[in-house]
């Protein structure tokens, strides 16, 4: 709604259904060329745009050329292994655990939120990621020392869940494809949230209680305090953790293409970037200073 104001407020309040292709190129090159903003922040007009066309005014646009904002290429923040002592030293309970399992397991904060109780395989020590970034499923590792706080917990959850459904609940938001092809499988055990929700919301389509998994925001808040209780001076985040999880494995020896699948990267191209690391000094040069 806000790209949408902003293009027709850029267009002198001109009704969108009276503008075409060369008002949304003049617009979007605006962007990057007068105000100069990201590849991202382009990219997230655009598709404003593109929906209001054809979702509401149920118009094709044809093909646009705009002068692209550049992406920038940054370091990620990567924290020491003492800087992640200090973090989860500051976080406490379910936080705590949610953010021990992304900086263990290299998990996205939305995919670590998404589990489901019958990803997590104690057996093998092992989390199964479903339609993670991109649609791909993948299999990482569940480190040995977050399993019994992780069986603890999910100890917790289900004796809510009993009690939730003698209640007459107990169900878990699923997408409707699979609300579909298994009516039962939103009471089962299974399929409930590793990390649920404290509270319950409707269904949208049958106006059910159900139970969906924690609110991001939520963990993105605890996070931040503990960054500042720990006294880490990088603007670190919880994908911070993610990234340390990835640059920690290099560090130890590990094989890119392994850290590449653990993470569930496309290309090693993307995972190539956490190689900073390795180049201790500036491109593994020693400085003429540290000779003197």
């Amino acid at each position: 709604m806000r790209w949408i104001r902003r293009f027709i407020l850029f267009h002198g309040k001109r009704h969108p259904a009276e503008m075409g292709e060369r008002e949304i190129e003049r617009f979007l090159t605006g962007l990057a060329v007068r105000e100069r903003v990201s590849a991202s922040t382009q990219s997230q007009a655009l598709s404003a745009i593109l929906f209001l066309y054809r979702d509401v005014l149920r118009r094709e646009t044809g093909d646009l050329e705009l002068v692209r904002a550049r992406r920038s290429r940054r370091l990620p923040v990567v924290l020491s292994r003492e800087q992640v002592r200090s973090l989860l030293g500051a976080l406490a309970g379910t936080d705590r655990l949610i953010a021990a399992l992304l900086y263990g397991s290299g998990l996205r904060l939305m995919e670590c939120l998404r589990l489901r109780v019958k990803d997590v395989d104690f057996s093998y020590h092992q989390i199964n990621l479903r339609s993670g970034k991109g649609g791909f499923d993948r299999v990482t590792i569940l480190p040995k020392s977050l399993a019994s706080p992780l069986d603890r917990h999910l100890r917790d959850v289900r004796a809510r869940h009993r009690s939730d459904r003698e209640g007459g609940g107990g169900r878990a938001t699923l997408p409707a494809g699979l609300r579909r092809k298994y009516p039962g499988a939103a009471l089962s055990w299974g399929w409930q949230f590793v990390f649920p929700s404290a509270t319950l919301c409707r269904e949208p389509e049958t106006g059910r209680p159900v139970r969906h998994h924690r609110s991001p925001s939520s963990v993105q808040r605890s996070v931040r305090r503990a960054v500042r209780r720990a006294a880490i001076a990088q603007k670190a985040s919880c994908h911070s953790l993610r990234h340390s999880f990835a640059t920690h494995l290099l560090e130890d020896g590990y094989d890119i293409r392994t850290v590449q699948e653990l993470l569930g990267h496309k290309h090693v191209k993307t995972t190539m970037i956490y190689t900073h690391v390795l180049n201790r000094g500036g491109r593994g040069v020693t400085s003429p200073a540290d000779r003197l």
